[in-house]
């Protein structure tokens, strides 16, 4: 179905025939861009420089699945872990079978409650320090490369997150691990 209009019959474009008119609706100008069929050989050549351009564009792949690590071990860190759980009872029941019947009750808290908690706080330490470590790691990474390469705002973003959860879990470790926090009930007398 034709849907072209034809020129009313006085106006003064109405000299061209119907025919002329279809002829010149197929017939575009050789330089006209949006009608130019591409061939097997050129189509290969604009998908080849497409993954060029693609692959020139530095991957934030790393980065961002480091930052999320980062950010989620000091999550975890703060939080408490399985692991440090392990850990803790491990030192509660090794400081129980090291006490002997006659022991004194100073011993018998620090077997009991002093040893998991540094065993805790230990463990903490550690993955606040690799959370910490990540995430500098991270943020420095595009120092260390090409000029103009930068990390996407949401990857920078979890990192600094990263960085302020695992600097809070180091200090939290500090303050557990040498009793600043909380001190060690001593038995009287």
């Amino acid at each position: 179905m034709d849907t072209t209009k034809t020129p009313a019959p006085n106006a003064p474009e109405a000299e061209t025939t119907p025919a002329d008119l279809a002829k010149t609706e197929h017939d575009q100008p050789a330089g006209d861009p949006t009608d130019v069929e591409l061939t097997g050989e050129e189509l290969d050549d604009d998908e080849l420089a497409e993954d060029q351009d693609e692959a020139a564009e530095p991957g934030h792949v790393g980065s961002a699945a480091s930052a999320i690590v980062a950010a989620g071990l000091g999550l975890v860190a703060l939080s408490g872990s399985w692991v440090a759980g392990i850990v803790s009872e491990r030192a509660s029941v090794t400081g129980r079978l090291e006490l002997t019947q006659g022991a004194d009750a100073n011993a018998q808290i620090a077997a009991q409650f002093a040893d998991p908690w540094h065993a805790t706080a230990m463990v903490n330490g550690v993955f606040s320090a690799l959370a910490l470590i990540i995430a500098t790691f991270v943020l420095a990474l595009p120092a260390f490369s090409t000029p103009e390469r930068t990390l996407p705002t949401w990857v920078r973003s979890v990192s600094w997150a990263g960085i302020a959860l695992g600097a809070l879990g180091v200090l939290l470790f500090v303050l557990m691990y040498f009793d600043l926090l909380l001190t060690i009930p001593k038995a009287a007398g």
